[in-house]
């Protein structure tokens, strides 16, 4: 009869065939966005996204720019194979990635009150998650992403946590757990419906909003940093 498997061989045989994406240090200027490990792994109830870093993961955030128009974001940011479709997006409307994400200058998490103070449209600059849908626009730049527009008069299919912004973009309270060097944040699969099949990279960048406030709204102008080196989207989820 064969013998059953034990749980250090079961777990074994998980970590083998996870395939979190390890990185050269010293890819990026700044520490806090120099990767080194990206993964995603599946806890039973959650999925667990981390990033590591250099050092001083989280220490460097935007400078105030005192207007919506023109202000920036810093991300850390997780692309992935899920259909847009999965966090109650339409389907098929371009790469969903999970961010962590910092902006000063406006809030859009309004269902949310990060720092406690009975406030809920002052805490753009503390670190909080967003689900995005990202797709090229030389607007932006010549080969340049953005988080995608919804144009005007239109009525897509959103997230019942979207935030009221004509992006696709949903903030889904997810609350990121930064250590000196890590970035972590869990996400119930079932609000994915179970799925762990899909395939993902790491991603830190500078993002900044457009002087027009729209079409394109939200632009990645500087990428500081990219896991695979060439957003091949190859980390893998184990069994």
């Amino acid at each position: 009869m064969k013998k059953m498997l034990s749980v250090a061989a079961l777990l074994a045989l998980s970590l083998a065939q996870a395939h979190p994406i390890t990185s050269a240090a010293s890819n990026a200027k700044d520490v806090n966005f120099d990767l080194v490990n990206t993964r995603v792994t599946n806890s039973g109830t959650q999925l667990v996204f981390q990033i590591d870093v250099s050092d001083r993961a989280g220490r460097l955030k935007p400078t105030r720019a005192g207007k919506l128009a023109g202000s920036s974001v810093y991300s850390y940011v997780w692309p992935t194979t899920l259909n847009s479709s999965t966090v109650g997006f339409e389907a098929d409307q371009g790469v969903l990635a999970l961010a962590v994400t910092s902006h000063p200058d406006f809030d859009d998490t309004p269902l949310f009150d990060e720092d406690g103070d009975s406030k809920v449209d002052n805490d753009g600059g503390l670190w909080h998650s967003h689900w995005v849908v990202l797709v090229p626009d030389d607007a932006c730049g010549k080969g340049n992403l953005k988080v995608k527009d919804i144009p005007e008069g239109a009525k897509p299919r959103l997230p019942a946590t979207w935030p009221g912004l004509p992006i696709l973009i949903d903030s889904p309270g997810y609350e990121p757990v930064i250590s000196s060097k890590t970035v972590t944040v869990k996400v119930p699969l079932k609000e994915l419906g179970f799925k762990t099949d899909f395939q993902f990279d790491g991603v830190t960048a500078g993002l900044r909003v457009n002087e027009s406030v729209h079409n394109p709204l939200l632009c990645v102008v500087d990428v500081f940093d990219v896991a695979s080196g060439n957003l091949s989207l190859p980390g893998k989820i184990g069994k």
